[in-house]
């Protein structure tokens, strides 16, 4: 099935463009617990291998947020250096 593009501005999300003409990007998003670093972690670095452009972290609540910082920093001790996009509900 075909659809036109709609013409938008390009920004970016780490080195990755998205819109303004750049391809439709490949992402996915965790569903582990945020609270649970190592899961959370484990899991962006399998949709990373597997091929995810950008990585979406589900974030239930603002107390989760600061866990965030370390997820990043454990992701990228591992080489990958895929964008992470957190995906914050404010349910709290």
């Amino acid at each position: 099935m075909f659809h036109e593009r709609i013409n938008s501005v390009k920004v970016f999300a780490g080195g990755v463009a998205i819109g303004g003409g750049a391809p439709i990007r490949l992402q996915s998003m965790t569903n582990t617990d945020t609270d649970d670093v190592a899961a959370t972690v484990s899991q962006c670095l399998r949709l990373a291998a597997a091929g995810s452009e950008l990585v979406r972290i589900t974030v239930p609540s603002m107390k989760q947020v600061p866990k965030l910082r370390e997820i990043q920093s454990l992701i990228r001790a591992k080489g990958v250096a895929v964008p992470i996009v957190a995906d914050v509900h404010f349910s709290e």
